[in-house]
């Protein structure tokens, strides 16, 4: 791995503990406007300081992200499908990595649907990714996507995320199992876990609790801190969880701190 790969991790794995917490807001590539997501730009403004890392797509990083913005950029680079289709793994790159230098990515994603229709093309898509970003010394992240028909145990996950470091993903997203253990202890690259849909805030903070303990580096959680009813607290507790350590009821209590506060500026405003 050349200096200027290890360099751009290192700009997302945090050197002095090795973890990450990333800020996922790529949701409309197939989503559309997601509620929470609707002004891109005034959601995440308030969130930035706090992430290590924002996973988005380029016409988002080009409308919302003032360029002097100094956060790691991890750039979607698949697509093709909608939420209008049942076959959301029918995707492609769509992306070029010259584009991803001229955005001054320090990552680039796409996802891999083991298991599903287009399993081949979207394996050989993250292949070819892979080849081109060794090229010129960006690190790729594959997305280990999830067919509905898939069940999200340790067995698959284990599966796809394992494949997709076979073909060369420098790190690897996928979701919180029970039994997480045996996923990263098969996958011999970093794995962050997804953060899925919304769930009440303790509920996100024992997931993300439990995926550091398992052996995750970090988490790439979006739903779960721009949804909340306190985004900029749970984005602080998930930090303090993923880099401070701390337990999932001190991670707590900086939510509804942060929550309270917010209520408070709301009361004396009005």
């Amino acid at each position: 791995m050349d200096w200027g790969m290890k360099n751009r991790i290192s700009r997302i794995l945090k050197p002095e503990t090795g973890k990450t917490v990333m800020l996922a807001v790529d949701h409309g590539y197939f989503q559309g406007p997601t509620t929470g997501l609707k002004n891109v730009g005034k959601t995440i403004a308030p969130l930035l300081p706090y992430a290590d890392a924002l996973m988005l797509t380029r016409g988002i990083l080009r409308t919302q992200v003032p360029a002097e913005t100094d956060i790691p950029i991890i750039l979607r680079m698949s697509g093709g499908s909608s939420v209008l289709f049942d076959d959301l793994s029918d995707e492609e790159i769509q992306v070029t990595v010259e584009e991803a230098i001229r955005l001054n990515a320090s990552a680039i994603t796409c996802s891999a649907f083991v298991g599903g229709a287009n399993q081949r093309s979207t394996l050989t898509g993250l292949a070819k990714l892979v080849n081109e970003g060794e090229r010129y010394g960006i690190p790729v992240l594959a997305v280990t996507a999830v067919g509905k028909d898939m069940v999200r145990d340790s067995r698959y996950l284990g599966l796809a995320s394992r494949i997709c470091a076979e073909l060369g993903a420098h790190m690897v997203k996928t979701y919180y199992c029970e039994g997480f253990k045996k996923v990263t202890s098969s996958v011999p690259v970093p794995v962050v876990i997804a953060g899925g849909k919304k769930t009440p805030e303790k509920d996100a903070l024992i997931k993300a609790r439990a995926a550091i303990d398992e052996g995750a580096v970090g988490v790439d959680m979006g739903r779960n801190i721009f949804q909340s009813d306190s985004p900029v607290g749970m984005i602080k507790a998930v930090r303090a969880i993923v880099h401070e350590g701390v337990s999932v009821d001190e991670a707590y209590k900086i939510y509804q701190g942060e929550k309270r506060s917010k209520a408070a500026k709301s009361r004396k405003k009005k």
